[in-house]
């Protein structure tokens, strides 16, 4: 089977990956349009916390960090198990989270045994000691670009730097495709408007700033989530992740003061010792985002798959929505009931 992936993003990297050691022909089609979230992702892989009233969700994200266990024995893509700080001013703002996280532990043992720290800044050192934690020890980072580039390596796929065109049958313009799988992020609904099917698949824009604390070793530092606002979390190389913002600014990928001045006073709020960390680049992803919010993994048309819509959880729920794809697309059972996540 010939099968053709538009978006060389983490899912199209991940459904690429596995149809190609299913025995499929795979060829990759990227657009290379500014903003791909997965250049962009910090890559926080902790998805207990989330979800709480939607069950389809979390159990899409969970079988997501499941899934990188499986996917790092294999490839061996950096895959961190540094573990998680939520933390709050207040301790009574984690009371909600800490039982969420308990009444969830039964069924996902990958999560480790969740504790409070009476002092965060002893695991993250920046932070403002004065902060509240709860450490979730079975937390991971990933880099982003690190695992959709190990995926595609594995995959041998031939990557086309062009853009995808379907026509009204499902066919990729100028090319041989038995089955496609458009794993486009942000551009899905763009790249399956000819099919005459309105996808309400939307951008959301997250400014991301990566900073450097000269001589630190920042590898092991823990992810740090509060309850509002952005994030933290170290990787190699004495580098910090601060991010991101939420912006309905459609596919606009541009850097901007009060994106960077949102991220950068929230980052300080937390760890005032990062204030003299030197500032090392920005980046900025656009989210793919549904209208109902949930991911959309489903079969289109007897020729087309689409997976998209993961929005700020791409990178934990990427490479196994691009097994589910993949699944489909070769008309083998799906690892999952993907009933809720239907057109």
């Amino acid at each position: 089977m010939r099968v053709v992936v538009i978006g060389s993003g983490i899912v199209g990297a991940a459904a690429a990956y596995e149809l190609s050691r299913r025995g499929a022909e795979v060829v990759v089609l990227d657009a290379g349009s500014p903003g791909q979230a997965t250049a962009a992702g910090a890559g926080i892989v902790c998805p207990w916390v989330d979800h709480p009233d939607d069950e389809p969700w979390y159990e899409l994200a969970r079988a997501g960090a499941v899934h990188y266990r499986e996917l790092e024995e294999t490839l061996g893509l950096g895959y961190a198990r540094v573990g998680a700080l939520l933390v709050a001013e207040d301790p009574a703002e984690l009371d909600d989270v800490r039982e969420l996280l308990h009444r969830r532990r039964p069924g996902a043992p990958e999560m480790g045994d969740v504790a409070d720290v009476r002092d965060p800044s002893g695991l993250f050192p920046p932070l403002d000691p004065a902060l509240h934690a709860v450490l979730v020890p079975g937390a991971a980072r990933v880099d982003g670009r690190a695992v959709r580039d190990a995926l595609l390596r594995a995959a041998g796929a031939e990557v086309l730097h062009r853009t995808a065109v379907l026509t009204e049958s499902g066919e990729v313009a100028g090319m041989d495709a038995d089955q496609v799988v458009v794993a486009a992020g942000a551009w899905s609904g763009r790249v399956c408007a000819p099919l005459g099917v309105d996808l309400p698949v939307l951008p959301r824009r997250g400014q991301i700033v990566h900073v450097t604390v000269d001589g630190a070793d920042t590898s092991g530092w823990p992810i740090v989530l509060p309850r509002r606002g952005p994030y933290l979390l170290g990787f190699p190389s004495s580098r910090v992740v601060v991010g991101a913002t939420v912006e309905d600014a459609g596919f606009d990928p541009r850097v901007t003061m009060g994106g960077l001045d949102e991220v950068l006073s929230a980052g300080l709020r937390l760890a005032p010792g990062l204030a003299a960390a030197t500032v090392a680049e920005t980046r900025v992803g656009l989210r793919p985002v549904l209208a109902n919010g949930r991911p959309l993994i489903a079969r289109l048309t007897d020729r087309v798959v689409v997976a998209t819509g993961l929005g700020a959880y791409g990178l934990t729920a990427g490479p196994f929505a691009g097994l589910v794809a993949a699944a489909l697309a070769l008309g083998e059972p799906p690892p999952i009931d993907v009933t809720p996540y239907g057109v």
